[in-house]
């Protein structure tokens, strides 16, 4: 019954892989060809036919009007070929001519299937063709409209470099390189989509990476069957070792710092084409309380900032529960003059206390996220009018109490200080809050082991998750996680992702 079950769900939700079909050879006959590119891209306007004669041969340029830059085009294919005159006789010398000496770029290719010189056309090359050659030269000349590079929006720092990453990969790889000038480093490009054929830029450190962890890496993302990649969300699932749990063993920044120093402790980091987010891989669970100020800042003042960066993370996560618990089952914990506070208030709401827990973080959730999707002229009001008028028409109107309100206040700012990973830590609220309202503290501490433990079995390409708190490293741990040591230190790249070199 049950595989019958999983059965049906796979055919219904599995994506499916298109059938993919022999490629056909560029022919010699140039209407054959022009043909072809016309039923593959139908009538779309913006691709453009310009039938010429060079050489005493029929030619053919063929281009993406939106996907080229025409000042380009013009200066460096269109006018130097219309200009050229002494050209060998047969027309696969002439091809051969016009690209070594004619349009002598770097930025070109020679295609010999019509499949690919589609897909480079779509891509914002200018493919040049001959009547009699059955192959086809591609020039560079992408001028397509981008978003010039701008400041970080969700990963603020207060010292940081401000540039951050954009949709355009090739201006993202130029960001790494300007920082690291290093020989060592590589970029691998991959497709993944059977339409949209998108480029994923793998990224390294070819002497501080182990070889298999990045095969592996690139084998995971060529299995990803997918129809279309739009972003770095569509990729992440095939990169994760343990789809049970609430937390990713992939980070993502939109910061190029970040990525190179990422990179330089032997970690990948994965580029899409048309995101403005880098994956890294592996990644481990304390690095969502580092920032890149940690390193600006002197030592003692960023090991302090990693400790109340943790204890935040338990206040978002258990400090609604651990209220509901209390207030329910234990409340003789409390000192007499909170508890009749606590009482006299909770005594005038209709619901219990963890109806009424649930009830307002539900609302606080509502009012985020209306909050975020809203246009930024609006958004604050938004949040103004959720926090000011709804919160105290509430209490006035007696439907929650005064102290739930505090709780609510301190979570949400808690939760927003590790915003890394407020999404996982705004589901365990609202579990624990079930667990402390129906078991008491017991039920947080089994809820907490267990969470504990599903942390600890999960890894990353061969490194543990937690690490290195488990597999316990003191020297790790007091080097640059929950602690950091001074740069006198840490220049010394003792430390290496998964072990601590002695």
């Amino acid at each position: 019954m049950f595989n019958w079950i999983k059965n049906e769900i796979k055919q219904v939700t599995y994506p499916i892989k298109g059938e993919e079909s022999a490629p056909v050879p560029i022919s010699k006959d140039l209407k054959t060809n022009i043909l072809y590119f016309k039923k593959e891209l139908g009538t779309s306007f913006d691709i453009l036919y310009k039938e010429t004669v060079v050489g005493g041969h029929k030619a053919v340029l063929i281009m993406d009007d939106g996907m080229c830059n025409n000042l380009l085009v013009t200066q460096q294919v269109v006018k130097p070929i219309m200009d050229c005159r002494k050209l060998p006789k047969e027309p696969e010398e002439q091809v051969a001519f016009i690209r070594d000496r004619v349009c002598a770029d770097i930025d070109q290719k020679e295609v010999h299937t019509l499949d690919e010189a589609v897909k480079e056309v779509i891509s914002g090359l200018v493919i040049f063709m001959m009547e009699g050659v059955a192959f086809c030269e591609c020039f560079g000349v992408q001028g397509f409209p981008k978003r010039s590079i701008d400041n970080a929006q969700t990963e603020v720092q207060e010292l940081g470099a401000q540039e951050a990453f954009i949709e355009t990969f090739k201006d993202n790889v130029a960001l790494i390189r300007r920082r690291i000038r290093s020989p060592k480093i590589r970029f691998d490009i991959l497709e993944i989509g059977n339409s949209s054929k998108t480029r994923v830029c793998v990224s390294y450190f070819a002497d501080r990476v182990k070889q298999e962890t990045v095969e592996a890496v690139k084998d995971k993302l060529k299995q990803a069957q997918l129809d279309v990649v739009l972003g770095t969300g569509y990729l992440k699932p095939f990169l994760e070792s343990n789809t049970t749990s609430l937390f990713s063993t992939v980070g993502t920044t939109e910061r190029p710092d970040i990525a190179c120093a990422e990179m330089a402790e032997g970690r990948i980091v994965i580029l899409v084409d048309g995101t403005p987010f880098a994956l890294i891989v592996p990644y481990l669970f304390v690095e969502n309380f580092q920032s890149f100020d940690d390193y600006d800042h002197r030592s003692y003042y960023a090991s302090f900032i990693r400790l109340l960066k943790i204890l935040c993370f338990f206040m978002s996560a258990f400090l609604p529960g651990l209220y509901v618990a209390v207030c329910t089952f234990h409340q003789e914990i409390l000192p007499t003059a909170m508890l009749y506070d606590i009482a006299v208030q909770e005594s005038i709401t209709p619901f219990p206390v963890m109806i009424e827990a649930i009830f307002i973080h539900f609302i606080y959730e509502v009012v985020r996220e209306a909050g975020i999707r809203m246009p930024k002229a609006v958004g604050h009001a938004v949040s103004i009018v959720g926090a000011l008028v709804i919160g105290d028409a509430a209490v006035s109107a007696g439907l929650i109490a005064a102290p739930m309100l505090i709780i609510v206040a301190m979570t949400a700012i808690s939760s927003f200080v590790v915003s890394k990973i407020y999404y996982p830590v705004s589901v365990l609220r609202f579990v624990f809050m079930l667990i402390g309202g129906l078991t008491g503290f017991y039920g947080i501490v089994i809820g907490f082991g267990v969470l504990l433990m599903n942390l600890s079995a999960m890894e990353s390409f061969g490194t543990p998750f937690l690490s290195p708190l488990a597999p316990l490293q003191m020297g790790a741990i007091s080097r640059d996680s929950l602690f950091r040591m001074s740069w006198k230190r840490l220049g010394k790249r003792e430390f290496e992702i998964g072990k601590l070199k002695k």
